[in-house]
């Protein structure tokens, strides 16, 4: 008996270990695209994820660690539209796999998949933190997640051939979901319709546009340049005529310029989550729009 229990469970534990093998090993630059691949893949991928919720994307150093994530990767997943420039390509380039390079079936950049606005026209670093393609902060409206998603699947389908039907699967239930989701979402977000607010940075672009907000005044003199006390006074001095509700930074920002105007404006500082994880309530996609909303809502009088 003893002598069929070893190579018993020696079998048993080398179908565990093939099993695991056989997932995906995922990589994705952003948490809300790590999330996304969740819904879709469930446990056909391992997901690690680049970036921490409250990291600024674009400034990340491209670790020893990361760069072993990147080696093992099966498919990288990232925003694109020049989000990552400053370190996306060392990590493919010192990852040393070719699957994730530009171009080959492990490559995902979701911004091929949206229609990007304020595009430059005329490239100009002097002009400040400047993206040639557009605006790289798409996810912002819910509603160009459903393309990223539809191509994700497909790409998920094109290297897991095996697994196709169920990302499929996945992806039709998601969608579903999703568009429920965004009839609730326009619902409940009617109030904020037309509703004037500063932003601290041109990262809620997307997102105004989705819920008809309008952005008054930029607390940055740049596109992604710290503005000094000077600028800033003038920014409440600009206020004075032209008010706003509310002023906006994403959780990764640094809380004083937003809370400097809004002190001195008597206005709400709304700190939002930028991404999945930036907060307790945005827990997933849903929770992330979810969550948005309603820190929105609440800085109405």
């Amino acid at each position: 008996m003893k002598r069929l229990l070893l190579p018993t469970l020696l079998l048993a534990a080398l179908f565990v270990n093939t099993a695991a093998q056989a997932a995906l090993n995922v990589l994705a630059c952003e948490p809300e695209w790590g999330a996304l691949v969740a819904e879709l893949a469930g446990d056909k991928a391992r997901i690690n994820i680049a970036t921490t919720p409250r990291q600024d994307p674009h400034h990340i150093e491209a670790r020893p660690s990361l760069i072993a994530r990147a080696r093992n990767a099966d498919l990288l997943v990232c925003n694109g539209a020049e989000l990552e420039l400053g370190w996306l390509p060392l990590l493919q380039r010192e990852s040393g796999n070719a699957r994730i390079q530009t171009g080959r079936p492990g490559w995902f950049e979701a911004a091929h998949y949206v229609d990007l606005i304020e595009k430059p026209e005329h490239l100009d670093r002097s002009a400040g933190d400047v993206h040639a393609a557009g605006n790289p902060h798409f996810h912002g409206d819910p509603r160009n997640i459903l393309p990223v998603a539809t191509a994700l699947a497909a790409r998920l389908a094109e290297i897991d051939a095996a697994n196709a039907a169920h990302y499929q699967h996945r992806l039709a239930d998601f969608r579903q979901r999703w568009q429920t989701a965004l009839a609730r979402w326009a619902q409940r977000a009617a109030p904020l319709k037309g509703v004037p607010v500063a932003v601290q940075h041109k990262n809620w672009s997307y997102l105004l546009r989705w819920l008809g907000m309008v952005a008054v005044v930029d607390l940055e003199p740049k596109s992604g340049i710290e503005p000094s006390a000077a600028y800033l006074a003038e920014v409440v001095q600009r206020l004075k005529q032209t008010p706003v509700r509310m002023v906006l930074r994403a959780s990764y920002h640094s809380p004083r310029p937003a809370q400097w105007v809004a002190q001195h404006s008597a206005i709400p500082a709304v700190e939002l989550p930028f991404t999945v994880g930036a907060s307790e309530g945005a827990g997933d996609l849903f929770g992330l729009y979810e969550d948005i909303i309603e820190r929105l809502l609440g800085a109405l009088p």
